[in-house]
């Protein structure tokens, strides 16, 4: 594997943890509010991203201690990243249109 997979892998496996971290607090902070339908598409939504995340997190590990398919692992542990982002972002712009 490159020095540069390595450190891309690096980079996404700290990044993952904390965005499972974001994942739960956000929806920590949803359970603050009334319980409806639309906070419930937000909870299950951001609980889907959580696993995503940790998806990308094992898949950067695994890459950085694989010596023969390292640099396949590292492009998906990216691209699952990358769809854990998106994620993100839908949940965000729905949690906005849903505060009243």
């Amino acid at each position: 594997m490159t020095s540069q997979a390595q450190s891309l892998s690096a980079h996404i496996l700290p990044t993952s943890a904390t965005m499972i971290g974001v994942c739960m607090t956000v929806m920590s902070i949803g359970h603050l509010g009334p319980r409806d339908d639309m906070r419930l598409l937000i909870d299950r939504l951001l609980a889907v991203d959580a696993l995503v995340f940790l998806a990308s997190a094992l898949l950067s590990f695994i890459s950085m201690r694989s010596r023969s398919s390292g640099a396949k692992l590292e492009a998906w542990g990216e691209m699952v990243f990358i769809a854990g982002l998106g994620l993100l972002a839908l949940g965000a712009v729905t949690l906005a249109f849903a505060l009243r």
